[in-house]
């Protein structure tokens, strides 16, 4: 009301009539509530200016701060991760001697995971680990590091969390070497923690061999021997939430866009409506099987690619289908309708498909996806220099995406190596998408 009547009062000053007063009143006034006036423009021109600029100038402090933001989020984690990949930026899995609490950049190209991001270490914890990191040095070994830390560190989930999630590797032990030991290594530590506290005699005073290594039941010596590396994978995933030293799709990229009409996050980030029947590709990182109330078999399975994961609904019909190929850390391609009714969609899936991925290494062809309106001269003449710098033995062909199909080029003069410096190189110049159908 108070605004009303200066803006009559002004209105009227310039010879406007009542009825013209309020008819143009009852327009501005529902306007403002979403319209953007020019400070408000502004100010988001500038801290987008900003974020450019440090995306640009600071990149790995600039990815390293949105991971921060997102860690609780893996599907977010997810999609930044994947962006510092792009950016050859390497994120590396949390570190006992150098990580944070949260994602810190590392010269220009590192990022290291937070310990706060690890699953069951609480922030005490990490204060801790950093606290005793800064008073006695780095830890040299396990056994060295469960004898500088404080008490409140050594309980044996926060430990084997720590371990799985890679937190130790440095130290040139196998993790599956640490699982095996850490427990009765931890029960021998708390013990003789718990006496120093009671004064009954002096853990740094009395307890070490002469090697200068801690002597109380911490000498032991661990197995060479590793997990496989799927199991290995799996359980860095469970600790991080995310695949991170390696990804069990890495080298799959082609296979995945032979078939798949999306990447995961596409279908998450509104590129898909509602009711879109498409076929997505990935590893089952998740699976939960059901019952109906009339006693008929279901599933909820996780379907993960390097970009993002969705919840695939595999309902009595289609699961009496595939049951048995319904295993985690599968590598599947599922056809199914897009539910967006909900706040996080979901695929109802109609099919299933378990891709032969034994020779899916040079001998599958490299797809490369590019819409048509990206194809420029310069454009060309780049892709041929990147496909000539990775020669080898693999064939290429490009999907040309127009507005109404889709052609299929062979490129017979262009035969590269499918690794991970071309998948690299290709992403970079034709964004992300371009290997993910």
């Amino acid at each position: 009301a108070k605004n009303f009547v200066l803006f009559e009062k002004g209105a009227k000053e310039k010879g406007f009539s009542d009825a013209a007063i309020k008819s143009l009143w009852d327009v501005l006034v529902p306007f403002a509530g979403y319209a953007f006036n020019k400070a408000h423009s502004s100010a988001y021109g500038l801290v987008t200016y900003w974020t450019a600029y440090l995306k640009a100038n600071y990149p790995a402090e600039y990815m390293a701060a949105l991971l921060t933001s997102v860690k609780d989020d893996k599907d977010k984690s997810a999609v930044y991760l994947n962006e510092c990949r792009r950016m050859r930026i390497k994120v590396l899995p949390p570190n006992v001697n150098e990580s944070l609490s949260n994602f810190a950049a590392q010269g220009d190209d590192v990022i290291l995971f937070g310990l706060t991001a690890v699953r069951n270490v609480g922030q005490n914890v990490v204060d801790s680990i950093i606290r005793s990191r800064k008073a006695k040095g780095k830890y040299s070994s396990f056994p060295d590091f469960l004898d500088k830390v404080e008490a409140v560190v050594c309980n044996k989930r926060t430990i084997e969390s720590l371990i799985k999630a890679g937190a130790f590797d440095e130290m040139g032990h196998t993790r599956k070497g640490l699982v095996a030991h850490h427990e009765p290594m931890i029960d021998n530590v708390v013990q003789v923690k718990r006496k120093e506290a009671e004064g009954q005699f002096d853990l740094f005073g009395g307890g070490e061999e002469e090697s200068g290594e801690p002597g109380f039941g911490l000498d032991v010596e661990f197995s060479d021997v590793e997990w496989e590396k799927a199991y290995l994978l799996a359980q860095e995933r469970e600790m991080l939430g995310l695949y991170v030293s390696d990804h069990p799709l890495f080298g799959l990229e082609h296979v995945l866009s032979d078939k798949a009409d999306a990447s995961i996050s596409q279908l998450t980030g509104g590129d898909y409506s509602d009711g879109s029947v498409v076929t997505v590709g990935g590893i089952i990182s998740g699976l939960q099987r059901k019952m109906t109330k009339q006693g008929n078999a279901w599933a909820i399975a996780t379907v993960e690619d390097l970009a993002g994961s969705i919840e695939c609904m595999f309902f009595p019909a289609t699961y009496q289908l595939v049951s048995t190929q319904l295993v985690e850390d599968t590598v599947v391609f599922v056809k199914g309708r897009l539910d967006k009714r909900e706040d996080v969609p979901r695929l109802v899936a109609m099919e299933m498909q378990v891709p032969d991925i034994s020779n899916a290494g040079t001998n599958a062809p490299v797809i490369l996806t590019i819409p048509t309106v990206k194809i420029t001269p310069p454009m060309v003449t780049r892709l041929g220099e990147v496909l000539s710098h990775h020669r080898g033995d693999t064939e290429v062909r490009i999907r040309l995406q127009g507005p109404r199909k889709t052609t299929v080029l062979r490129l017979d003069r262009h035969r590269v190596k499918a690794d991970s410096a071309l998948f690299g190189d290709l992403k970079v110049l034709l964004g992300p998408a371009c290997l993910a159908g």
